[in-house]
């Protein structure tokens, strides 16, 4: 989650909403993305949707079912629903969006199989979407 929060990081400092992601297999990150809609002009380029896509290159595979995506906020719906197309073995995020999170629609977004963990790293992840906002009103 460390190296998810650097990416959220630099997020922040190129004025995207601070959210990075990155992707293990077998214990190496295999793909790391932060949040880049204002950049690429594209609200589909979520981190999650960004890592999903470097790391099913990097494997040369659309499944991701020996992965695990750490984000540093709760998937949207839109993200959780790439996740349950890459078949995605373990979710970890840090915290939880009561907007626009997923939860709220419960956890059948997501692939049946995919474990979530939440919570890891929870204080430092949404300090910095705090601070990120007060710093634009």
């Amino acid at each position: 989650m460390k190296q998810a929060y650097i990416e959220a990081q630099k997020a922040a400092m190129k004025g995207e909403i601070p959210v990075g992601a990155v992707v293990v297999s077998q214990g190496r990150i295999i793909a790391r993305a932060h949040n880049q809609t204002e950049q690429l002009n594209d609200v589909t380029a979520h981190a999650e949707v960004l890592a999903v896509t470097s790391a099913s290159a990097y494997l040369g595979s659309k499944y991701l079912n020996d992965c695990t995506l750490y984000v540093t906020l709760e998937p949207c719906c839109m993200c959780a629903g790439a996740l349950a197309w890459a078949q995605l073995d373990r979710l970890v995020y840090a915290a939880q969006d009561d907007k626009r999170g997923f939860m709220r629609f419960g956890l059948p977004m997501l692939h049946p199989k995919t474990k979530v963990e939440y919570g890891v790293m929870h204080e430092e992840c949404a300090l910095l979407m705090r601070e990120f906002f007060s710093s634009k009103r």
